[in-house]
């Protein structure tokens, strides 16, 4: 499957942004899908997950309640809505898939496909 992410930019603290991630090639629905960010300097980290075939989620603590991760399969798709966007969300935000059941990997490492990322930036 191959992914783009899409649907970064400059925006305000406190303002939003919804970043896609289309698969071409393969029905995304079959796949679990992860969030993923990197800060200059730092480690590539976890933000939010769907499992495959199924409503399950998982987010890390320090987004829940601000973004929120949810599919549209007729456009196989898979959307970030980051709301109440803060200065230290700035990275470049990246979606990975993998195939496997139950999976809402937290790890880079658990995920086959990458999108190339897209970059956000929050002004203070």
């Amino acid at each position: 499957v191959q992914l783009q992410a899409s649907g970064g930019g400059l925006v305000q603290a406190g303002g939003s942004l919804r970043l896609s991630c289309v698969a071409s090639g393969r029905t995304l629905s079959s796949y679990a899908v992860g969030w993923f960010r990197q800060a200059p300097g730092k480690e590539r980290e976890f933000v939010a997950a769907t499992a495959r075939n199924s409503g399950v989620t998982s987010y890390t603590d320090w987004v829940k309640g601000r973004f929120t991760i949810f599919r549209d399969n007729a456009k196989n798709t898979v959307y970030l809505q980051m709301n109440s966007l803060k200065p230290e969300d700035t990275a470049v935000y990246y979606c990975a898939a993998n195939p496997r059941y139950g999976s809402t990997s937290r790890s880079p490492s658990g995920y086959d496909y990458w999108g190339q990322g897209t970059q956000v930036t929050v002004s203070s």
